[in-house]
């Protein structure tokens, strides 16, 4: 598919031109996502403060609503961290501080990581950066006791969709890494200052009871939205998964990142980040622009395309088995450990 020349782990980006008039930052439309994304969850998140005084459940029933706009905002977060959501740099990396704060994420620290995710999504060789740690059947079995029971409490759905969000908004972007660069330690920092001021403040003017109603729910939903998301853009059956030196980054985002087809609803506040498959062929491209990529360029005709069930689906799917060449289930990869025979049999279901 990708047609390619790899020599050395490189590749001639022949997609290069054909998606450049995609890549371009428009300042009007980027307002209008900040109008469609921060300044309603800001006005709800004060709605609900207002609705305290009336009904908690009146509050509480705002929660999704306020959610799916925080979930936009960490989209604005997202594109200012590729640098595509405003054509200036600075401008993007003002934005993206400040949206960070919103969504209690460190700029220049998820920038980075998130950078490492986009050249190694689907390389078998180079897994633990900025994704969600997946491991072979092989490498499983060879795993203790110890090992193979702390993986399967982290594929637990109760634990990746219930502490999940709680670990990836409040605890993981606080801590700072062990060899982490001066620079990106600094940021996490002077990051985690400013969120202990901006909770400080809400917690002051609010009181706490009332922080913890408004703010944790709806950021808790979103945050649960967020790690369904990232799980399903690069685990679904038929992902591609190779070893470094045939890993191809052109096949690793038309075949390794899914296009999950949403409702409409979903897409405007998922912000169009189900079209993953472009997003990782161009990072560049803002998320408005993804969909109109997608439809005008035959190269994304042919992608795995998932819809929202899928998607749910795809949560039964454990560990990648390099024989068989897919993610397989729990029970799957039993039965093939125990009569590798069946292997075959499994291929054909």
């Amino acid at each position: 598919m990708a047609n390619e020349d790899v020599r050395n782990g490189r590749e001639r980006p022949y997609w290069k031109e054909p998606l450049a008039p995609y890549a371009k930052a428009s300042v009007p439309r980027s307002l209008l996502d900040i109008a469609t994304s921060v300044v309603p969850y800001a006005a709800l998140f004060f709605a609900m403060y207002l609705l305290l005084d009336v009904s908690v459940l009146l509050t509480l029933a705002l929660a999704p609503l306020a959610a799916g706009f925080l979930l936009r905002t960490y989209i604005v977060f997202h594109d200012c961290a590729h640098g595509s959501f405003l054509p200036w740099r600075r401008a993007n990396t003002a934005l993206g501080v400040a949206t960070g704060l919103l969504v209690y994420s460190d700029f220049a620290s998820w920038r980075h990581s998130h950078a490492i995710h986009h050249a190694s999504a689907g390389d078998l060789g180079r897994r633990g950066d900025g994704d969600v740690p997946t491991f072979t059947v092989a490498e499983y079995n060879a795993m203790s006791w110890r090992g193979r029971l702390g993986y399967r409490l982290f594929r637990n759905p109760l634990v990746m969709f219930g502490l999940g969000p709680l670990w990836a908004l409040a605890i993981q972007p606080r801590l700072v890494k062990k060899g982490m660069r001066p620079r990106l330690r600094r940021s996490v920092m002077w990051t985690n200052v400013g969120v202990a001021l901006m909770v400080l403040a809400l917690v002051w003017g609010m009181g706490w009871q009332a922080y913890l109603l408004v703010q944790w729910p709806a950021a808790l939903l979103a945050g649960m939205a967020g790690v369904w998301l990232f799980y399903v853009q690069h685990q679904f059956e038929d992902v591609y998964w190779e070893n470094s030196e045939r890993w191809s980054y052109a096949d690793a985002a038309l075949r390794g990142s899914s296009y999950l087809k949403l409702p409409k609803p979903l897409q405007f506040f998922t912000g169009n980040i189900g079209l993953h498959h472009v997003h990782h062929l161009s990072a560049r491209i803002p998320n408005y622009n993804l969909q109109r990529a997608h439809d005008e360029n035959e190269i994304f005709q042919s992608v795995p395309q998932i819809g929202f069930w899928d998607g749910i689906r795809a949560i039964r799917l454990k560990l990648y088995d390099e024989e068989l060449g897919r993610l397989v289930t729990w029970a799957e990869a039993k039965r093939s450990a125990l009569a590798p025979g069946l292997r075959a049999q499994v291929a054909d279901a």
